[in-house]
């Protein structure tokens, strides 16, 4: 990895001398501080030592301070009388600070004084305190100082007289010597020539080290070939092993210890490294391990370990470290995260890629020879930084490589990478390829890598899985390697570098003649073997992936010789001729828009695991009973021409059944109860079918149960509770009229949503006409069974727009324990169900649009968002302070009947909560009570004078409203932003308004980024994100009086009502938006207090 600009990079203190000698000058000046001051600069050691025999004063001088500040080392002479002199204890304060603070270090020497003495200030230095004590009695923080120091200064490993060299002064003199000579001569490492990004990632090393304790630690850092793991790894060295006793980085320890007695030697350069003498011969490892654990328990040691591979590498370097002396810190860098997890590391850091501001940067260094691109190549800098993706060592090759190249040859370089990756990028990445155990995993990532980028992990695993490869620990060890990644959306992902050398393996294996590749992705080479009959038994794997939306004909005796292919994608293609050409191997079948109306009876399907037809033409799958014992997978979703389902018996094991939107589909086979491994059945969008047969109840096994939007189904089976294993049950917009009893019986359901599952309205008008009149005679009948208690796991109910009353909720729906978002959004109560209020584990509730809900009598105690938008008609809410736990979001948008109490009961739990909190309310004006007001988005004002800590906080108003055109992209959440330098930024979620809202918020003192003062000018910006635009806005002061705001909102004649109550998030970034709850479930309100009308 390699730099930033001058300005960015980490500062390193300048030492103007490498040794500071502090001694007590009556006791050591003219002997033995003066024999090892001449050995030292002897030595060529640059000393500093204080000549100045004449009286002091009351401090050290600037002199001595910016000495000591400029020593790399600073050496302490304790003794007998040291004590005796403030300013040698001056001088210890201020060389404990520099140790502290810029690393530099401390070495004691004990010279005829016991170091427990000047640890625990007794003997001699008990008398000097007595003294110190009675003379500095209106300076004690001072002494305090003294002590501490000593007790620190005497807690270093040093050097004592008594116990070294039998007490001969010259001796002794010459173990210092020799000492400091070794710290001194340490070389630093070179990192890099353009350090781009290394100093942000070394912090981050840094914390995870945790410096200032006493703790032995082992610190992991991973990442993929050419991350800059060890480049991070040297300037880490570089800044912190001055630090320590002794030091060693060893490289290349995979490459060293595959070579003779490399173990040994890595063992034999550890031990020189941090002891700096040469060791007797090491004839065994497991006596070199022995020989490290006895040399470093008494040392505090800095071990840097590059490049791991085994465990045994590790076990035979830093095997049992703990052991190591209090302090000591190993860090190791390597591909594999599970070597680290089984080396039992402390922490481990994953090293993160440039970003594309440090990936330009870096790449203009070495094109370019400065730090950002010439103008006319700016456009192809970009294109190059996004091909590697922010991996250094690719970045730094290709820079290299560009660099005093024209235009022309940049492009052609381009196109040519797009296709043969550039060799000393492959050769470095293949490292981590070449080093997978067994041809398994090998063929794992090389299939990954060709097909299946971006798929769900999954469904590749069925594919591997029936492929003989055992994909759950291949694709963990790959991971673990950082040779592949599983993003949030369980896709698989790799690096376009990882991915291309992958390519490239497959490619060097015949790179001229395709035909005889194991694998093909890229649609020339595919088309060129297809139509030249060029296949072979080498190819395992082919994929058809046209850039155009063209169809293409293909002749089935092309495929003749492919003996071995397992894994075929043929979207859209037509093929002619005998299906029995096709492989017999064939795991996975990949035939979007396949034209057959059904599959060829000659097709040899018996080991195929996935069968995925999207938007196929099928009328019917197989005409009679197919066997294939190995299904799994059968997606037939988008197949508008399939009107039934196939015959499942000779597919027993299949596992998911994908007909989501096959619109002609009328018949679900009666068979598919047998199918008893069967997890996923997905028919929404079937809008024909209107039955489901009664054997689906059979599916013991079935998990996922999705019939959205089968508008023509109107029941359940009577004894779904049968299938034991359901964990989700989605039915939305189907005219389901009630559930059957045996619903409740589902113990494993998690999730069920019934939105908008109500009769479906006739466009006729006498239809419309007794329907009214049979509402007026009798209520619908109730969805939900009478009991509800069975679904003990349920998590999430959504009963949108279901046509429910009060009675149509069961009374024991406050016993479902688990129960954490329900939704009753457009249903007809007048007053909430009593049992709502006493679920344990509500968190989220959807009123919205419940336009006949008058009031809300009680909530869950653990409730932190309520939505209520659009009741029109709601009155009464419980009294909000009262809830267990502080809501994060309140939203009660058009909600233009609330009584004024709860509008005052809102903007006072506003004002005592200590979080952010924000209301959006109805309304063009900024409430009458705010003392600055001003037309447009930005206000300032004056702190006025204030005793120090009276004021608590302040309020901002910013009014919005609508823009008149909607040129927002889709993706962009609308949002109101309040921006200051004083408290950084909150930001608000925005809902679809039509007229004038206030947007009014919060901000306690204590939580501000910088402390408020009388005088201060006080700006903030208010701006929205979104089709909005900030009309006016305005600031009011929070001071320490209670009751008075109160006496301030009764005053407020604006008649607005709350709208809508959120917790405001705290960002610095534009791409951070929404609501957070900054506030903990237990925080206390502080009391009362009062609005003060500051002056401008």
């Amino acid at each position: 990895m390699a730099a930033q600009t001058p300005s960015s990079r980490p500062s390193k203190p300048r030492w103007n001398h490498d040794v500071f000698l502090s001694f007590r000058g009556e006791d050591t000046r003219k002997n033995f501080t003066d024999h090892l001051y001449t050995a030292l600069v002897h030595a060529g050691i640059h000393t500093f030592r204080d000549d100045d025999e004449l009286p002091r004063g009351k401090h050290i001088s600037t002199q001595l301070l910016k000495a000591i500040q400029g020593s790399r080392i600073s050496i302490v002479v304790f003794s007998k009388d040291y004590a005796s002199s403030r300013w040698c204890l001056d001088e210890l304060v201020e060389i404990i600070h520099c140790k502290n603070t810029i690393g530099q270090i401390l070495l004691p020497v004990f010279y005829d004084v016991n170091p427990s003495d000047v640890r625990k200030q007794t003997g001699t230095l008990a008398k000097a305190f007595a003294r110190h004590e009675n003379r500095f009695q209106a300076e004690m923080e001072r002494v305090h100082k003294w002590r501490a120091a000593l007790t620190e200064a005497a807690n270093y490993s040093g050097w004592d007289l008594q116990n070294m060299a039998n007490g001969y002064e010259s001796r002794f003199i010459e173990k210092i010597v020799e000492e400091i000579v070794c710290k001194v001569s340490q070389a630093f490492l070179h990192v890099a020539t353009h350090p781009v990004g290394i100093h942000s990632r070394v912090e981050k090393m840094k914390t995870l080290l945790n410096l200032g304790t006493s703790e032995v630690c082992i610190v992991g850092m991973y990442g993929m070939g050419g991350i800059g793991k060890t480049t991070i790894a040297k300037a880490l060295y570089n800044e912190i092993c001055h630090e320590f006793e002794g030091s060693s980085f060893l490289f290349n320890i995979k490459e060293i210890s595959e070579q003779p007695n490399g173990l040994i030697h890595l063992q034999e350069q550890l031990l020189y490294d941090i002891l700096k003498k040469k060791i007797w011969k090491i004839s065994n490892v497991d006596g070199g391990i022995n020989l490290i654990e006895k040399r470093f328990c008494h040392k505090r040691v800095l071990v840097v370990l590059d490049d791991v591979h085994h465990l045994k590498q590790l076990n035979s370097l830093v095997g049992n470290f703990e052991l190591f002396g209090q302090g000591s810190r190993v860090i190791v860098t390597t591909r594999d995260e599970h070597l680290l997890t089984e080396l039992g590391v402390n922490k481990k850091y994953k090293v993160e890629e440039l970003n594309l501001e440090e990936s330009l940067q870096l790449f203009s260094w070495h094109a370019f020879r400065m730090a950002h691109p010439i103008e006319d190549y700016l456009k192809l800098s970009i294109g190059v930084v996004g091909y590697v993706g922010g991996l250094p060592l690719a970045i730094e090759v290709l820079g290299s490589y560009l660099s005093g190249r024209s235009i022309i040859e940049w492009k052609s370089a381009l196109e040519k990478l797009q296709k043969i990756p550039h060799k000393q990028i492959q050769k470095i990445l293949r490292i981590s390829f070449d080093s997978l155990e067994d041809d398994a995993l090998k063929d794992i990532f090389l299939d990954i890598a060709c097909f299946f980028i971006g798929t769900n992990k999954e469904y590749v695993t069925k594919v591997l899985d029936g492929c003989g490869f055992f994909p759950n620990i291949g694709m963990n060890i790959l991971i673990q390697r950082s040779l592949l990644i599983v993003n949030g959306r369980k896709e698989l992902r790799m690096h376009d570098l990882i991915r291309d050398m992958g390519r490239e393996i497959v490619r060097e294996m015949s790179p001229k003649d395709p035909g005889k590749r194991s694998r093909l992705w890229f649609h020339k080479d595919v088309l060129d073997v297809l139509n030249k009959h060029l296949g072979s038994e080498a190819i395992e794997g082919l994929n058809l992936n046209l850039p155009t939306l063209e169809d293409v004909e293909l002749k089935t005796e092309a495929f003749a010789n492919m003996k071995n292919l397992r894994l075929l994608q043929i979207d859209g293609a037509y093929l002619t001729g005998c299906y029995e050409h096709l492989s017999k191997e064939l795991r996975w079948l990949h035939w979007h828009k396949c034209p057959l109306k059904f599959l060829d009876a000659n097709f040899h399907l018996e080991n195929l695991v996935i069968l995925d037809m999207e938007h196929s033409n099928v009328k019917q799958v197989w005409k009679e009973i197919k066997i294939l014992n190995k299904l799994k997978v059968l997606n037939l979703k988008g197949s508008a021409c399939l009107t039934q389902s196939p015959n499942f018996l000779g597919v027993p094991h299949l596992e998911m059944l994908i007909l989501e939107c096959c619109t002609s589909l009328v018949e679900v086979h009666e068979s598919i109860g047998h199918l008893k491994k069967l997890v996923l059945l997905n028919l929404q969008g079937c809008k024909k079918l209107k039955n489901l047969p009664e054997s689906i109840s059979n599916l013991e096994s079935l998990e996922t149960l999705n019939l959205s939007n089968c508008i023509k189904i109107d029941k359940l089976p009577k004894q779904l509770g049968n299938m034991v294993a359901l964990t989700e049950l989605l039915a939305d917009g189907t005219t389901i009229k009630q559930l059957p009893y045996s619903f409740g019986l589902l113990k494993n359901l998690k999730i069920v949503s019934l939105s908008g599952c109500k009769e479906q309205s006739s466009k006729s008008w006498m239809s419309c006409f007794l329907s009214w009149i049979s509402l007026k005679c009798w209520k619908p009948k109730n969805l939900l069974p009478t009991s509800v208690s069975g679904l003990c796991s349920l998590t999430k109910l959504n009963l949108n727009d279901c046509n429910l009353f009060e009675d149509g909720i069961p009374i024991d729906l406050g016993s479902l324990s688990s129960l954490e978002e329900l939704n009753l959004s457009r249903n007809n109560f007048r007053s909430l169900p009593h049992c709502i209020g006493r679920l344990p584990k509500l968190d989220i509730l959807l009123l919205n649009e419940c336009t006949s809900l008058q009031s809300i009598l009680e909530l869950p105690a653990s409730l932190s968002t309520l939505y209520a938008s659009g009741c029109s008609s709601l009155q009464r809410l419980p009294n909000v302070p009262n809830q267990e736990r502080l809501l994060a979001y309140f939203h009660l948008e058009s909600c233009d009947s609330l009584a004024y109490d709860f509008k005052k009961n809102l903007l006072q739990y506003l004002s005592k909560c200590g979080g952010y909190r924000g209301i959006l309310l109805p309304g063009g004006e900024v409430p009458n009570w705010f003392s600055h007001k001003t037309i447009g988005s930005s206000i300032s004002f004056q702190i006025p004078s204030l005793p120090k800590g009276q004021i608590k906080g302040f309020f901002v108003c910013a009014v919005y409203a609508p823009t008149a055109e909607e040129t927002t992209p889709m993706f962009v959440i609308p949002s109101i932003y309040i921006n200051s330098r004083t408290f950084g930024r909150l930001s608000h979620f925005i809902y679809e308004i039509h007229k004038d809202h206030s947007c009014l918020s919060y901000i306690p003192v204590s939580l501000l980024e910088a402390e408020i003062a009388s005088g201060m000018e006080l700006k903030i910006d208010c701006e929205v994100r979104g089709d909005f635009e900030v009309k006016k806005c305005g600031m009011h002061l929070l001071v320490d009086e209670p009751n008075a705001i109160d006496e301030y909102i009764d005053s407020d004649t604006s008649g607005d009502c709350m709208m809508d109550m959120v917790s405001a998030k705290r960002g610095r970034d534009d791409n951070e938006a929404g609501p957070s709850n900054d506030s903990s479930d237990d925080e206390k309100c502080p009391k009362r207090s009062r609005i003060f009308d500051s002056e401008a």
